[in-house]
């Protein structure tokens, strides 16, 4: 009794599930949704992704001995950037085996997240938003400001170059398309386009990632 209810604190909480390998083994299931939030709070109508619970959440995770794999199901519409970007670096940096699952959607910062882990699945209907990185707020206009966001960006396609196998002209010319997004720039990317594209790996849903995940635990134990 005492389990079944630290799994619902955990799956209500964190969005954090736990699955039990024939070896005795984990693979924790972390859910990445709605809006990745940052330094400042969103609306309590909102689904978010919180920064400051996550990274910890990742470190516990990697350093127990238990875990042989961790799956990332993302269906978000994107968010923060520097929290975004902080979260995908974190991944990507893990010892611990990582496979990705987009459903839904994976959106803007959503996008280095999906391509952070060791693979990747897309489902058929799920979606991945390419666009340039958008100012909110009040911006001041001046040079330096357009350089910071120019910097930016480049942190940004850097990141999703290095971890994916898409080329770099490629990815910027689908940011930078004005033809498919009214009154915006951007590409959308179905299911397989993203595959063929080379920005997530494989098509395919859950078991196809545990069964991934599985595999790659026996090849490190071998």
């Amino acid at each position: 009794m005492k389990e079944n209810t630290e799994t619902v604190e955990k799956v209500k909480e964190f969005g954090q599930s736990t699955i039990q390998t024939s070896r005795g083994n984990k693979i924790e299931v972390v859910t990445i949704i709605g809006e990745i939030e940052g330094h400042d709070v969103l609306s309590g109508n909102a689904k978010s992704t919180k920064y400051e619970h996550l990274i910890p959440q990742l470190i516990a995770l990697d350093n127990d001995e238990d875990v042989e794999g961790i799956l990332f199901v993302l269906n978000t519409i994107g968010g923060d950037v520097e929290c975004g970007l902080a979260i995908a670096e974190l991944i990507a940096s893990l010892k611990t085996p990582t496979v990705s699952l987009v459903i839904g959607g994976s959106h803007s910062i959503g996008i280095p997240l999906a391509v952070s882990t060791d693979y990747s699945f897309i489902v058929p209907t799920a979606t991945m938003l390419v666009h340039p990185v958008r100012i909110t707020g009040t911006v001041l206009g001046a040079p330096q400001t357009y350089y910071q966001f120019y910097q930016m960006q480049e942190r940004i396609v850097d990141f999703i170059c290095s971890h994916s196998r898409i080329e770099r002209y490629d990815f910027e010319g689908m940011m930078m398309n004005k033809e498919t997004m009214a009154k915006d720039l951007g590409t959308i990317l179905v299911g397989k386009e993203a595959v063929e594209h080379k920005l997530i790996d494989s098509v395919g849903g859950l078991k196809d990632a545990i069964k991934h995940l599985k595999n790659m635990g026996e090849n490190d134990e071998k």
